[in-house]
């Protein structure tokens, strides 16, 4: 079969030996994600037809205005996870605390967590704008057979066994990794099938775009601005283009095929940075690393960082490594 033609399913069931433990639960997992992003795509697709734009009138664990469609995608994927009984914890960006699984038995025998933003870029919801799904999978570290505590979410990234996003754009694509490369798979909306269609995904070592939220430029430290006007310099192959969504799954997703650097620094609006550890920057860190790439929090590794809570907010850089190494050397300066 011609690599391109393979369903999202098959190419599972094929590299299902290369995970470490290979149980199937690891593709059981994956496969769950695949149907509730389904669902969730449909919606998303329809969601100017329907009373499911706009606020929810409640507020997320951060304080965030919750939109309809994120309460929407992080209850489709809370029931689809615990009706496989494939998981034993959940944790959603969505959710204060995590969720406990037990299976129907009240066993608590299943080995994994799962780590997810229903839906990452919600305030864009309802101006059309690309919104994604961002997962992370570790395997627990408490005994089989009693219930998850918060020790087996609160792990380093190195020790992500699966990550990845889904993005609802023009097309929608599930982009995953389970530590041997990155592959991308497109949804065929006629039948409902995920193709692969993006097989061992890379970034560029360099790129010309740099995106961050440059109207926080007076908040932002002194290396983010002088990384910024390094950009914008007329010399060599710069000045670089800027390019924010604003929709941390499309700014990525852009830059790993185009080559790029993502920035959402530390400012003294947001004096830890705005994204969450464990919900954002290690999946994508994971997803990086594993295409070529390079995620730090500015001098040091995202994936080394030792989590303390939940929803900790940490500053992230990422993309291209040439540019996120570049970006670091200004961080660096000026300390």
């Amino acid at each position: 079969m011609e690599e391109r033609n393979k369903t999202l399913g098959e190419f599972i069931i094929e590299n299902q030996k290369a995970f470490q433990y290979s149980s199937g639960e690891l593709s059981r997992i994956i496969n769950s994600i695949r149907l509730a992003a389904k669902v969730v795509n449909y919606k998303v697709n329809k969601a100017g037809l329907v009373d499911i734009i706009g606020a929810a009138g409640e507020q997320n664990i951060q304080g965030e205005d919750q939109q309809k469609l994120d309460v929407y995608a992080n209850e489709v994927f809370i029931q689809t996870l615990i009706n496989r009984e494939i998981v034993c914890g959940i944790a959603s960006e969505e959710n204060d605390d995590f969720i406990t699984v037990q299976g129907s038995d009240n066993s608590h025998n299943n080995k994994y967590v799962i780590l997810m933003d229903p839906l990452d870029g919600s305030s864009n919801i309802d101006v059309n704008v690309s919104v994604g799904t961002i997962f992370s999978v570790f395997r627990r570290i408490t005994p089989i057979g009693t219930p998850v505590t918060s020790e087996d979410f609160l792990q380093p990234g190195i020790n992500q066994v699966a990550a990845g996003y889904v993005i609802y754009g023009t097309s929608t694509m599930l982009v995953y990794t389970t530590g041997h490369g990155v592959n991308g798979f497109t949804l065929n909306p006629a039948i409902g099938t995920f193709y692969l269609s993006h097989p061992n995904m890379k970034f560029p070592k360099d790129g010309h775009i740099y995106s961050v939220n440059e109207g926080n430029y007076v908040h932002f430290p002194q290396g983010v601005k002088n990384y910024i006007k390094y950009c914008q310099r007329e010399e060599e192959d710069r000045p670089y283009t800027s390019r924010y969504i604003g929709s941390l799954v499309a700014d990525f997703h852009r830059n790993m095929i185009k080559g790029g650097v993502y920035i959402y620094p530390t400012s003294s609006k947001a004096p830890k940075g705005k994204l969450r550890l464990l919900y954002e920057c290690n999946p994508m860190a994971f997803i990086a690393e594993q295409a070529g790439g390079k995620a730090t929090d500015g001098f040091g590794r995202i994936m080394e960082i030792q989590p303390t809570e939940l929803h900790q907010r940490v500053p992230f850089f990422c993309g291209s490594y040439n540019m996120v190494e570049k970006a670091e050397e200004f961080m660096a300066e000026a300390l």
